[in-house]
């Protein structure tokens, strides 16, 4: 299956030369650049997975890599998800800083036993003797109308393995911060990476120039996404309002901002909260947001039920309890696989269900 994919027709955007402070970059891009970034930056860092190396990846993220690296440290693996996990987990043990790729987020179901197992539990087995410092990027979620296995949404798996962290980008700007942010890190991340956006262009402030921030703790208040003020480890405010917050991550953000705007137009102020950790949740964030609009509506891809929207509003609700005018609401995809084609329009919130979540929440009141 893995070699009858189309790659996108777009051409993809690789900056290896000198480059400026910012710059106007694809989600696409601005990994890649962070890639580029963090090979030249780190002599133990290597990039594996199948056709990341001749090919670039089927998204063209590791597009020159291995033309500017060596073969030797960006380079393709057999069609074997367990053996690509397997092998970064043996190249952590020996001191490298693996950053493999799995094709699709689907794809990642025979490497479980390796993720869970292995991945997931090295440091706590070897009692903080063997880290794993591994970087696993999984484009992920859907928005491009594939068959099955090609639209995933998986967070909640690995959010509950003990030992993973899991982030996802939602534009250009924190795909570049947050790869370079995770890969710096000595435990194992799941770096999520929303496929929908990949093609989508914004600014990207580079690291370095001045703007760039520090991994620390607590919510960045920047409006806009750039790392100026950012907390790369916790949440972000994408949008202040005050009458209610939406709290979302990947792809789901830009359609919460499109919603945000719609919203405005009736006089309702909306605060958009873009997650991007989504283990560990910035539980103080939440609180903050909340705390001040009293109001909230979780929006994910993934099935509801079981889905990361439950954990988040059962957060929200202990630390908001006394405060909340509204239970929270959650406007998520159905407890069924992603559908192929045009059926996924269906199945992935849209502008209509998350404002009709906004009004159920504003329009609640107390029996």
């Amino acid at each position: 299956m893995h070699e009858t994919l189309t790659a996108p027709k777009a051409e993809p955007e690789t900056r290896m030369a000198q480059v400026p402070a910012q710059l106007e970059l694809s989600l696409q891009g601005a990994l890649n650049l962070a890639l580029d970034e963090i090979l030249a930056e780190d002599p133990k860092a290597l990039v594996l997975g199948e056709d990341v190396g001749t090919l670039g990846g089927v998204f063209r993220v590791t597009s020159g890599l291995a033309a500017k690296h060596g073969a030797e440290r960006v380079f393709d693996t057999p069609l074997a998800e367990s053996g690509i996990l397997g092998m970064s987990i043996g190249l952590a043990m020996a001191g490298f800083h693996p950053i493999p790729e799995v094709q699709f987020d689907g794809f990642a179901y025979p490497a479980v036993n390796q993720i869970v197992c292995q991945l997931g539990r090295m440091n706590y087995r070897s009692r903080g003797t063997l880290p794993m410092p591994v970087t696993l990027r999984v484009p992920s979620f859907g928005g491009i109308r594939a068959p099955e296995h090609h639209g995933e949404s998986l967070e909640a798996l690995f959010a509950h393995v003990p030992g993973l962290k899991v982030v996802s980008p939602s534009d250009p700007q924190q795909g570049y911060s947050l790869l370079k942010a995770a890969t710096r890190m000595p435990d194992p991340v799941i770096f999520m990476e929303p496929k929908s956006r990949y093609w989508q262009k914004g600014q990207v402030v580079l690291e370095g120039s001045g703007a760039a921030g520090t991994a620390r703790g607590g919510a960045a208040n920047d409006g806009g996404g750039s790392p100026s003020s950012s907390d790369l480890t916790g949440a972000r405010i994408a949008r202040a309002g005050r009458h209610l917050t939406l709290v979302a991550w990947g792809a789901m953000v830009a359609r919460c901002l499109q919603v945000a705007e719609l919203a405005a137009e009736d006089g309702i102020d909306v605060e958009v909260l873009d997650l991007r950790w989504l283990k560990p949740i910035d539980a103080e964030a939440l609180a903050t947001s909340v705390g001040k609009t009293r109001r909230a509506v979780v929006v994910h891809e993934a099935p509801r039920t079981s889905g990361l929207g439950g954990e988040v509003a059962q957060i929200i609700t202990e630390r908001c309890f006394a405060t909340l005018k509204a239970p929270v609401e959650r406007v998520t995809g159905f407890d069924v696989p992603y559908p192929s084609g045009d059926l996924e329009d269906e199945y992935i919130p849209n502008i209509d269900r998350i404002l009709f979540g906004i009004q159920r929440v504003l329009e609640y009141k107390r029996g």
